[in-house]
């Protein structure tokens, strides 16, 4: 609770949005669906978090398919954004182009493939993106999407 409390708190202090966390009891994919579901009318935008993959995959396409609010994940999107200009600032301070730069990514859950994901819409080269997970290089990488048919 208290990260959430203090993710609440960033929302208030760098974009004036009030937030406030509500835990839900369940690690059920269904169940956690229709909860989001049932009380999204009072919010603006659903921020999901902790929750691991394949799942959170799952609610979050799910969720934003079915709701008319912005809908993201933090382990995911946060962690993407972050890394991602973390990514740009190296390839400018190195004088780098993005499309020929080769990525590592260390762990194939929720953040790794957001992360892998976004560096593609960023510029990289899918073939570029070396990912690793508990039992080494992982050779052919399925970057989740609704649409990996088109990767």
């Amino acid at each position: 609770m208290p990260v959430m409390e203090g993710k609440c708190a960033l929302f208030k202090a760098f974009a004036d949005v009030d937030a406030f966390p509500l835990c839900v009891a369940s690690k059920n994919v269904d169940e956690i669906v229709r909860t989001v579901q049932l009380i999204s009318g009072s919010f603006g935008g659903i921020n999901l978090e902790d929750i691991k993959a394949p799942e959170c995959f799952i609610i979050e396409e799910t969720l934003k398919k079915e709701m008319g609010i912005p809908v993201f994940h933090d382990d995911q999107h946060g962690t993407a954004i972050i890394s991602g200009a973390a990514l740009l600032n190296a390839c400018e301070l190195t004088g780098r182009r993005i499309e020929d730069v080769t990525v590592v990514v260390v762990g194939a859950g929720a953040a790794g493939m957001a992360c892998a994901r976004f560096y593609c819409a960023l510029g990289v080269k899918r073939g570029n993106i070396r990912m690793f997970d508990s039992k080494g290089l992982i050779h052919n990488c399925l970057l989740y999407t609704s649409d990996a048919a088109d990767e």
